[in-house]
């Protein structure tokens, strides 16, 4: 396959890698905005606007508000041909600010870019921008649309654009995302689905009257105990975890109210379902127990990514021509320092400058990018925008993407994400087979949003 796609585009594909290294400046400083916003999900509002900023003065129709979200947006140039999308993230995570310095710091905020989405949203749109500016000079048919997805860190903004028909009439998706090395993103993931279980119980004096009252907070404990008690029973790949995000105001007062919010992972789509049931009934099961009310609101579903070869062999051929990334005397400086205070790094500073093999692997953690993935080809690259070794969703991923580390690995992004819609575009064969592929794997399933028919919960963040 490999073979075939390398024939098809050898005597067509024009590079537009100088096109990006020109205007790198414009989109390295968008990348900072956004990592100064630090917005999160679905109040983005300034980091969108910046964005769709960019995209009208490039020639870009916009359509707002999509799928009802206030921060979702479609930007398209339209020739004809083929569409090709792109998909940008942006929103941050909370309880993450941190300067640049590779040290603990906080700047005193409360959210920050600990998975890189100012990157991955600045990458995506200086992509767009560049196969606009080829498409046009080329007079070449074909349509590149960029989806702007809010609340990707747990609120699924793609399952609503994705579940309300909006990749419907796509041909290829692409994506890419911020890490500690530089590979062909060719992975499926674990579905996801999270919810809010609230108990209700009564409140009195703890020690004054305590047989009048009925904890909620019990509720959330026995429901917690059952189902650290169902780790022994279910599959291996699996993951549930929780927080309690109420639990009291005072010892004295028996909790009226008290909530825990669950994060529930499985491989496979059916898996998922089941296995949030057999939550759901240990949380009913601890209220009946303890005598309280249980109200519950499910917060999001993802499905697994469905992989994709023929995308994912294209895009490791491209990345194999751009090559990895060098560091600077002085961002090696800044890696080192900041590598000493990783935990138990799993990469050494070097491996940057490498692409990793292409190889199907199965991450553990879970992405809206998985309906996307379900409705459309799609593919993408993992870019080392971190010093080799960071964990993303740790102070160090936040301070390394507001460096040159960041958004020199962003600039790599967009020349893959840009160089590999050309590619499609000039060689529709390889939409043919991607498309085979998809059906291929797909089968007879039909998609069903995990998050059922509920509205964006446009304040979760709040």
């Amino acid at each position: 396959m490999r073979f075939l796609i390398f024939f098809l585009s050898f005597h067509l594909f024009t590079d537009v890698s100088d096109y990006i290294e020109q205007t790198k400046p414009k989109y390295d400083q968008l990348a900072l905005d956004l990592w100064e916003f630090a917005e999160m999900g679905y109040l983005e509002t300034r980091s969108a606007n910046a964005i769709k900023d960019i995209l009208r003065n490039e020639g870009f129709s916009i359509k707002d508000k999509v799928a009802g979200i206030p921060t979702a947006f479609i930007a398209e140039y339209n020739n004809g041909g083929p569409i090709i999308g792109v998909l940008a993230e942006f929103d941050a995570l909370p309880g993450l600010s941190q300067s640049t310095n590779p040290y603990r710091d906080s700047l005193g905020g409360d959210a920050g870019h600990a998975c890189g989405h100012h990157l991955f949203g600045a990458a995506s749109v200086h992509a767009a921008v560049a196969v606009k500016d080829w498409l046009k000079k080329n007079n070449q048919k074909g349509t590149i649309r960029l989806y702007g997805t809010p609340a990707e860190e747990g609120g699924s903004g793609k399952v609503y654009i994705a579940r309300d028909g909006f990749f419907d009439d796509v041909d290829i998706v692409l994506h890419w995302h911020p890490s500690d090395i530089n590979k062909s993103h060719f992975s499926s993931s674990n579905g996801n689905k999270s919810a809010r279980f609230t108990f209700k119980g009564i409140s009195a004096h703890a020690a004054g009257a305590p047989q009048n009252g009925r904890s909620a907070l019990d509720g959330v404990e026995a429901m917690n105990m059952m189902v650290n008690l169902m780790r022994e029973h279910m599959d291996e790949e699996a993951r549930i975890h929780y927080v309690i995000t109420k639990g009291g105001l005072a010892p004295n007062v028996v909790p009226e109210e008290a909530q825990v919010y669950y994060y529930v992972r499985h491989p496979n789509v059916d898996g998922v379902v089941d296995l949030f049931e057999r939550v759901v009934k240990a949380a009913r099961g601890a209220a009946q127990g303890t005598e309280t009310k249980l109200e519950y609101e499910v917060m999001h579903g993802n499905y697994p990514l469905m992989p994709n070869k023929v995308l994912s062999e294209m895009i490791y051929e491209e990345l194999l021509e751009l090559g990895g990334i060098k560091y600077t005397n002085e961002e090696t400086e800044y890696a080192n320092e900041l590598y000493k205070t990783l935990i138990n790094p799993s990469r050494k500073i070097g491996s940057q400058e490498e692409i990793q093999p292409l190889r199907l692997s199965a991450g553990k953690g879970s992405t809206d990018v998985g309906d996307v993935s379900w409705k459309v080809p799609t593919s993408g690259v993992r870019i080392a925008t971190w010093v080799p070794g960071t964990s993303s969703h740790s102070w160090q991923a936040v301070a390394a993407g507001g460096t040159t580390i960041g958004t020199k690995g962003a600039n790599l992004a967009a020349k893959a994400l840009a160089n590999s819609a050309i590619k499609l575009f000039e060689n529709p064969k390889i939409i043919e087979l991607a498309w085979d592929e998809h059906l291929g794997r797909v089968g007879d399933h039909e998609y069903q949003a995990l998050l059922g028919d509920r509205q964006p919960p446009l304040d979760y963040r709040k």
